[in-house]
């Protein structure tokens, strides 16, 4: 089941997924606790198994209103299940639901595929965060038109 959830309750899996296990001052974001960002969580049996965050950030020039989604990051054992995918599907809606333009993302290049296959579009060339690793600016269209 999607739900919204605290900062808090992302950064275990921020860590262990995205930050190879350093501490939570490691792995919050600015703009974490923006009064304009949300946070998802797929929990089953009461455990949260993945997360992502969605913040505004209008990013593309002339492109409208956008959000960026950021920290995603599913468990180990529970990947391939649809999760992530059910987190972006309904962060789709409820940004739909606000008019937003488009979401967009830094997606790393080993989840480019997963990205595409939802409908984002790959925005850049491929480009490297120092200490995270490889990554593709992609974009998906929001527009009801």
């Amino acid at each position: 089941m999607v739900k919204f959830i605290t900062k808090e309750e992302v950064l275990p899996l921020r860590s262990l997924v995205l930050r190879n296990g350093k501490s939570f001052e490691h792995c919050l974001f600015d703009g974490d606790d923006a009064y304009d960002t949300f946070h998802l969580g797929y929990q089953l049996d009461g455990e949260i198994l993945s997360i992502a965050t969605f913040m505004r950030n209008d990013f593309f020039e002339g492109a409208g209103e956008g959000y960026q989604l950021r920290g995603m990051a599913t468990h180990p054992d529970f990947g391939g299940k649809g999760y992530g995918a059910a987190l972006i599907s309904f962060a789709i809606e409820y940004l739909k639901e606000y008019q937003t333009n488009y979401l967009w993302c830094n997606a790393r290049s080993t989840a480019a595929a997963f990205y595409k296959k939802i409908g984002f579009t790959t925005e850049s060339p491929e480009f490297d965060i120092p200490g995270i690793g490889f990554h593709y600016e992609m974009k998906l269209n929001l527009n009801q038109k």
